[in-house]
C-alpha cells in the first residue's frame, strides 16, 4: 500500500512537470517567465511567487496555461465586492475542492485557517495554490493582507513543496502593499515576475497562431491601437480587415473595447479620476510634461500625491519618466507611452456614435496621420532592445533620452531655430544615435528642405550641448529611405521589419 501511494504521487508529480515542459510550445512568448515559473516549481521548498502587471495582459492565462488549470486551489477576488461576499465565495472553492462541507468563515483569519486545514490534508510533494486577483480581497477594513501574511508567515512558508501563486493587476498595490509591504509581509515574497505587454514580434505570432496572416505594416498599425495587449488582440477576427476590426471593437455599437478605457481605471487605482486626469493631460503633449508643469496646469498643491501619481502610472506602463540629455535628476519629463490610452483619449473618447465605419473612414483623415506619427515614436521606444541590435550596439552601455531648445543666438551671431530630438541614444562608446521616426506607406523621401533641417538640427546639438561624440543621425522608418542625393545625410537606418526581431 505504501509503494502504492508513492507510486500514484510520484506519477502526478512527473504529469505536473510534462505539463509545465509542455507549456513552452502552448502560449506566445514568455520564455523567461516560463524559465522562471518552472525553476520555482522544481524548488523543493515553499515558494511564494508574485505574478504582476497592467491588466489584460495575461497573468492568469500565464499561470493558468502552465498548470493546465489543474490547481489543489483556486480562488479570484471579484472586484467591488463586499468582504462578505468574498468570503462566501471563498467558502464555496474551499468546499469544491476538498470534497467537505464547510462553514462560512466571519473573517479572512477563519478562511486562511480553512485553507491551511484543507492543505495539512493533502499529501502531495507539490501543492499548488493560485490567489488571482489578489488587491481587489483587500476591501477596506477586510483586514485581508494581516490575515494572508499570518498565514504565510506563521505555517504556509515552511510547508516544503507548497507553490503558493498570487497575482494582480492592480501594479501599485503589488509593489506598495504586497511585495514591498514594510510590515508583516516584508521581504517574504522571494519570487516576483513582471509581465510585460507583447513586443511586435509576439504580436505577429499570437495573430498567427489566430490564422491572421497580416503584412508588418497591419500589424503595426494594430499594435500602435491596442499597445501589444494580449487580451485586446485575441479579439481580431481574421475575416474582418484591420479598419473593419477596429471599427467593430471601438465604434460600432455595443463595440467591445469603447469602456475599456474608464474600467482599467477604475479597476487599478482608488483615486482614479486623478490618474486619468494626468493621463488626459499628457496625451495633448507629445514631448510630456515635467512634474511643476503637471502640478501647475492641474492646479494641485506641492505635496507628495503627485509624486506618487506619477510613480504609479511609470510602473503600470501608463507613463515613462526621461531625462533631456547631459541631465541626470533635474529636468525629468513625463510622457504618456500607453498607446491604447493614447487611442482611446485621440478618437474613441471623441467618436460622436454617428459612424459605424468611422475608423475605415478615416483612411487619409491628416488627423488619424498625425497620430500614425506620434504612435509610431511611440512603437520605437517600445522596441529600443530591436533597435540597439540593428545598430549593432546591443552589448553598448546607453541611455535613452531626449532634447529640445527654444530659439537663440550663438556667440558667433548664428541664428539657431528651436528644436527637439524625441529619440536618443547616448553610447558609451563616444557615439550619439540621433533617432527621426517616420511611419509611412512606402520609402521615405529625404527632401533638401528635410535634409537641411537634419544638418541644423545636428549643429544646433552640438553648439548647445558641447558634446565631444560623434552623431549619427538614424532613421527609423517603415520601409527605409528612397535613395536620392539627399539620403546621404542619414549614416544609420532601421526598419520596421528590424522591429520584429525577437530578442528575448
Amino acid at each position: 500500500m505504501v509503494f502504492r501511494k508513492w507510486y500514484r504521487d510520484f506519477f502526478v508529480f512527473l504529469q505536473q512537470i510534462s505539463k509545465i515542459m509542455d507549456y513552452k510550445t502552448t502560449i506566445i512568448g514568455r520564455r523567461h517567465e516560463q524559465d522562471l515559473i518552472r525553476e520555482y516549481y522544481d524548488s523543493p521548498k515553499a515558494e511564494l511567487v508574485a505574478v504582476y502587471g497592467r491588466r489584460r495582459v495575461g497573468k492568469t492565462y500565464l499561470i493558468k496555461q502552465c498548470f493546465d488549470e489543474t490547481f489543489d486551489f483556486y480562488f479570484t477576488g471579484s472586484f467591488e465586492t463586499s468582504r462578505s461576499t468574498q468570503l462566501g465565495l471563498f467558502k464555496k472553492e474551499l468546499e469544491r475542492y476538498s470534497g467537505c462541507k464547510q462553514r462560512k468563515p466571519k473573517d479572512w483569519h477563519e478562511a486562511f485557517d480553512a485553507l491551511r486545514e484543507y492543505i495539512s490534508s493533502l499529501h502531495k510533494e507539490r501543492i499548488v495554490v493560485f490567489l488571482d486577483e489578489l488587491p481587489w480581497m483587500d476591501t477596506p477594513k477586510s483586514g485581508f493582507l494581516s490575515a494572508f501574511s499570518y498565514f504565510w508567515n506563521s505555517w504556509a512558508s515552511s510547508v516544503p513543496g507548497l507553490k503558493l501563486f498570487v497575482c494582480g493587476s492592480a501594479t501599485t498595490w503589488m509593489l506598495s502593499k504586497f511585495i514591498g509591504d514594510k510590515g508583516g509581509m516584508h521581504g517574504r515574497v522571494n519570487r516576483q515576475i513582471y509581465l510585460r505587454p507583447f513586443t511586435l514580434y509576439e504580436t505577429q505570432q499570437f495573430l498567427r497562431s489566430k490564422n491572421i496572416d497580416w503584412e508588418m505594416y497591419q500589424v503595426t498599425e494594430a499594435y500602435m491601437t491596442m499597445g501589444g495587449i494580449p487580451y485586446y488582440i485575441d479579439m481580431l477576427e481574421r475575416n474582418l480587415s484591420l479598419n473593419e476590426n477596429i471599427d467593430h471593437l471601438f465604434f460600432q455599437e455595443g463595440a467591445a473595447l469603447r469602456a475599456e478605457y474608464d474600467f482599467i481605471f477604475r479597476s487599478l487605482f482608488r483615486n482614479s479620476k486623478v490618474y486619468r486626469s494626468v493621463v488626459e493631460l499628457l496625451a495633448n503633449s507629445s514631448v510630456g510634461m515635467s512634474r511643476q508643469e503637471i502640478q501647475e496646469t492641474m492646479k494641485m498643491e506641492d505635496g507628495g500625491f503627485l509624486t506618487e501619481v506619477l510613480d504609479n502610472l511609470c510602473k503600470c506602463d501608463f507613463l515613462r519618466q526621461y531625462a533631456a540629455f547631459g541631465k541626470k535628476e533635474q529636468g525629468k519629463m513625463y510622457q504618456l507611452i500607453d498607446l491604447f490610452s493614447l487611442f482611446h483619449l485621440q478618437f474613441v473618447s471623441k467618436f460622436s456614435g454617428q459612424d459605424s465605419h468611422y475608423w475605415s473612414n478615416m483612411q487619409d483623415n491628416p488627423r488619424r496621420m498625425t497620430w500614425q506619427g506620434y504612435a509610431f515614436e511611440q512603437v520605437c521606444l517600445h522596441h529600443i532592445p530591436q533597435i540597439k541590435l540593428k545598430l549593432g550596439i546591443s552589448g553598448v552601455l546607453s541611455e535613452v533620452c531626449s532634447w529640445s531648445c527654444k530659439a537663440f543666438t550663438d556667440k558667433d551671431g548664428t541664428r539657431h531655430k528651436g528644436t527637439q530630438i524625441d529619440l536618443i541614444i547616448d553610447r558609451r562608446d563616444e557615439t550619439v544615435n540621433l533617432c527621426e521616426c517616420k511611419f509611412s506607406t512606402d520609402a521615405y523621401i529625404i527632401s533638401q528642405d528635410y535634409a537641411e533641417r537634419l544638418n541644423s538640427r545636428k549643429e544646433t546639438f552640438r553648439a548647445l550641448t558641447g558634446t565631444r561624440k560623434s552623431l549619427h543621425t538614424t532613421m527609423v522608418t517603415t520601409y527605409g529611405l528612397k535613395r536620392n542625393k539627399y539620403s546621404d545625410v542619414v549614416q544609420r537606418e532601421v526598419t520596421m521589419d528590424d522591429l520584429f526581431r525577437d530578442v528575448e
